[in-house]
């Protein structure tokens, strides 16, 4: 018995091994640095050698497996009582100059340069699929499962919730100077609102005085822009006067500063109005540089007209704003800006669509293969212009914008049936917003109201109210109205507008469960009073990240100023040039090949007279002078001269009518 126990002690190690047993000495963990790292022991052989012993040896790891190479004998110290201390020299300390740190460039780096969105549905404008997204510096690297990201990345968990395009807003005016006074909201608070909302792109206006240039404008405007926006964004330039230096600084601006759109006015009459003429001219040199051109569509003259007539009859409120601007005057101006532009064959744009007959405009040009686009914005989209009849003068005023709401109800969701079927494709804000003091400076006279709502931070949760949660759009095409449109049209895609490997990481993270309840107390914008006060939005954005930033972080709101960039907007946009220029060689007007002309040809000599027969040498007509029509006299025997003449006899109703009537 105790010889069996000593058995079992002197086993070898070899044989206590168990196959089934982990491994005892595992091979590291195989961590991919990147697609040309060498993983360890990728060359050893792992073929089970069948003819030797059925029991497993241990497998030797890489280093083991490495011949052996002779080592030099290691020295061991002796320990002896008298061993001498190690000597260790301490240098002296190191001056250093204090220097202050230069401030952070956030433009071109990240604060959290490695982001990974886990689990989200990403919706694009034509397709939705399950994936995930790593960003790195700002840019989408990568977009699929299973994706093998480095380490240090934080992890977004997006399940149950829709990954989208950040949201562009074609149409802002920040900090504009008009009608005497600055708008609220600048860049700074205009584009932080904007982030709030889901909106990570705003494209502004370039819009100075009848006679300023349009590149000291453009300077002006960006010298306010940059030190300020908190996201990035681009500049359309308005055209508000015209001559030989504005057709030459426009191909400057689109040759150089990274500009592609121009705005004309057909309304605000001796401010910023072109007339026909001039509106032709810059269509024609639009075209010339591969631009795109835009229209505020009113008939200026008739506004002016009709406002003077409201006040003579003592109408100074607000109502006189819609009142001297009825939809036919808004239908006019777009109809007469579509057939000027067609003329010049140039691309058109018509800006803030705000009511039913103006989109239908539109709508039919579009059928009839115009190249034009139209621009509902969120307040028409999203209320009416039966607030202007509020008994608040303060309430009424707040809405006050041109064009203005429309007072039928019905105008919202028709406008959305419209952008819905894609007669109209983009969507912006207008945001121009002035407070009660601001608008009381037309108290007296609505003409002196500064027109101008927001719309900014709620664009994208007003759409999705009115447009998906009503059943009237899917989310993909919220995802073209809202974003992706917008970047084709004014050339920025796939940087902007798509969820993309090599797109700019401008992302929301949107759930479609999630309420809330739009107010100005809670609004992030600087202005006082929100037109769509009270509305409750299904659809809100968790997570906003804009250039691998996360501004927006479970509805904490954290921006910098100055960290967005100017985006330039090329030429030559595929969506708007792709078919014009077919179009001008088809519609090329063509010679008639014919013989020359050999007969003939009166032969003028004086022609300050036209030749011909005067009328008193006609023989028909004669002179006619004594009688009171032009009828010529009866000649010659008549066919009833023999008859008996009838005695009169008065008719009340005789045929042909009274002679005391109305001619």
């Amino acid at each position: 018995m105790a010889d069996k126990k000593k058995d079992k002690k002197e086993k070898s190690p070899e044989d206590d091994y168990d196959f089934f047993a982990p491994h005892p000495h595992p091979t590291k963990v195989r961590v991919r640095q990147s697609f040309f790292d060498h993983v360890p022991d990728a060359y050893d052989g792992k073929s089970i050698a069948f003819n030797e012993s059925p029991k497993r040896g241990q497998k030797k790891t890489a280093e083991e497996s490495k011949p052996e190479s002779p080592k030099p004998e290691e020295e061991t110290p002796a320990e002896s009582p008298d061993k001498t201390p190690v000597q260790e020299t301490i240098a002296n300390p190191i001056t250093m100059d204090i220097v202050a740190a230069d401030p952070w460039d956030t433009k071109y780096s990240s604060a959290q340069s490695r982001l990974l969105i886990k689990g989200g549905k990403i919706v694009n404008d034509d397709q939705s699929f399950d994936a995930d997204i790593y960003i790195e510096d700002g840019i989408i690297k990568q977009v699929g499962t299973n994706l093998v990201i480095p380490g240090g990345a934080r992890t977004i968990e997006a399940r149950g919730k829709l990954v989208m395009p950040g949201g562009i807003d074609t149409h802002t005016h920040m900090q504009l100077p008009f009608m005497g006074t600055y708008a609220v909201d600048d860049f700074y608070s205009g584009t932080k609102a904007a982030l709030a909302g889901g909106t990570t792109m705003i494209i502004d206006f370039v819009l100075d005085q009848k006679g300023v240039s349009l590149l000291e404008a453009y300077d002006k405007w960006r010298g306010w822009a940059d030190p300020k926006v908190c996201c990035d964004y681009g500049l359309h330039v308005g055209v508000t006067w015209w001559s030989d230096q504005v057709a030459k600084e426009m191909e400057t601006l689109c040759a150089e500063k990274g500009i592609n759109s121009f705005k004309m006015f057909l309304a605000y009459k001796d401010v910023f109005m072109l007339n026909d003429d001039e509106l032709y001219e810059s269509f024609k040199r639009i075209k010339e540089l591969g631009a795109l051109g835009m229209v505020h569509a009113e008939n200026g003259h008739l506004i002016a007209e009709k406002s003077k007539e409201m006040l003579k009859m003592g109408i100074s409120g607000p109502e006189g704003h819609e009142m001297c601007r009825p939809e036919e005057v808004e239908a006019e101006a777009t109809q007469r800006a579509i057939t000027i532009a067609n003329q010049a064959n140039c691309p058109l744009y018509i800006v803030h669509v705000m009511s039913k007959s103006s989109a239908d405009v539109v709508s039919k040009a579009r059928r009839e293969g115009k190249v034009v686009f139209g621009e509902p914005i969120a307040a028409s989209l999203g209320t009416d212009g039966t607030h202007y009849w509020n008994k608040c003068w303060r309430h009424a005023a707040g809405h006050v914008m041109g064009p203005p709401l429309r007072p039928d109800s019905s105008t919202p969701g028709y406008l959305m049936d419209l952008l819905a079927n894609n007669d109209l494709q983009v969507t912006g804000t207008d945001n121009c917003t002035f407070s009660a003091d601001q608008k009381a400076l037309g108290k007296d006279d609505f003409r002196k109201i500064p027109n101008g709502v927001n719309g900014v931070e709620d664009r994208m949760s007003v759409i999705w109210e009115k447009g998906v949660h009503s059943g009237k759009m899917d989310p993909c095409r919220f995802v073209a109205v809202t974003s992706t449109n917008a970047a084709k049209i004014f050339n920025i895609y796939p940087q902007k507008g798509r969820i993309a490997v090599g797109s700019d990481a401008d992302i929301v993270i949107w759930d479609p469960k999630e309420s809330r309840t739009i107010s100005a107390k809670t609004h992030h914008q600087a202005v006082d009073f929100n037109i769509f006060e009270g509305m409750v939005c299904h659809g809100v954005p968790v997570y906003v990240i804009t250039n691998g930033h996360v501004v927006l972080d479970e509805g904490q709101l954290k921006v910098t100023q100055g960290m967005g960039r100017f985006i330039p907007t090329p030429c030559n946009a595929e969506m708007v040039y792709g078919r014009v220029a077919k179009r001008e060689l088809a519609r090329m007007p063509q010679k008639v090949e014919r013989d020359p002309y050999t007969g003939p040809v009166v032969k003028i000599e004086n022609q300050d007279e036209v030749p011909g027969v005067k009328r008193d040498e006609n023989p028909i007509v004669g002179d006619t002078a004594s009688f009171a029509h032009s009828r010529p006299p009866t000649r010659g025997e008549q066919f009833d001269d023999k008859a008996p003449r009838r005695a009169q006899i008065r008719t009340s109703n005789p045929p042909g009518g009274k002679s005391s009537g109305l001619w």
